[in-house]
């Protein structure tokens, strides 16, 4: 795979997530009974990111977690095995029943990753809604889903990648497509 061109650099994805924990404040009037949820890998630096951001803003420290969905996913039947879902942690302490849970991802492509999402949160409870923030929307949609937050909207090719680096896991921030 050959990148074809960088979309954001680290300036830019700052300025989103400020812009993203602005529009979650703004729609949920405040912090009270948030709770941000990061999908592995990169979902959760994004949440810590937002928890920054959002204590920066309200001086208040919104509650995180962190959620594998690997047993979630649609496709553990397509995977052989040597190639088996890799089960990690969910790491959420709090209780999910009647909170604004905000799920953050890096990409939204099919919709698939937010709907296994959306399983494992709600077998860990009622919450009182859930909503999704992204890092990047690229389309092609495969479920009836949409974010709520995106910092930016990227019309690819369905042969086209787009990959997110992100310093906690990366050790460098951006967003690049590749063909």
């Amino acid at each position: 795979m050959n990148e074809k061109t960088k979309i954001l650099d680290d300036a830019a994805i700052s300025r989103a997530i400020k812009r993203i924990s602005h529009e979650i404040l703004e729609k949920n009037k405040g912090t009270e009974d948030l709770l941000l949820v990061g999908i592995k890998t990169r979902g959760t630096p994004l949440a810590n990111r937002i928890q920054q951001q959002i204590k920066e803003i309200e001086g208040v420290d919104v509650e995180t977690g962190e959620l594998d969905i690997s047993l979630y996913r649609d496709d553990l039947s397509n995977k052989d095995t040597q190639d088996e879902a890799t089960v990690n942690q969910t790491n959420i302490t709090s209780t999910v029943q009647g909170k604004k849970v905000v799920l953050l991802d890096d990409v939204l492509y099919t919709g698939r990753t937010v709907r296994a999402a959306m399983d494992a949160i709600i077998d860990l409870g009622r919450p009182k809604t859930i909503q999704l923030g992204v890092l990047v929307d690229r389309g092609h949609r495969e479920l009836p889903i949409r974010a709520d937050y995106v910092g930016k909207n990227i019309p690819t090719a369905t042969n086209e990648v787009i990959k997110v680096k992100l310093s906690e896991v990366d050790e460098q921030d951006e967003v690049s497509i590749y063909e």
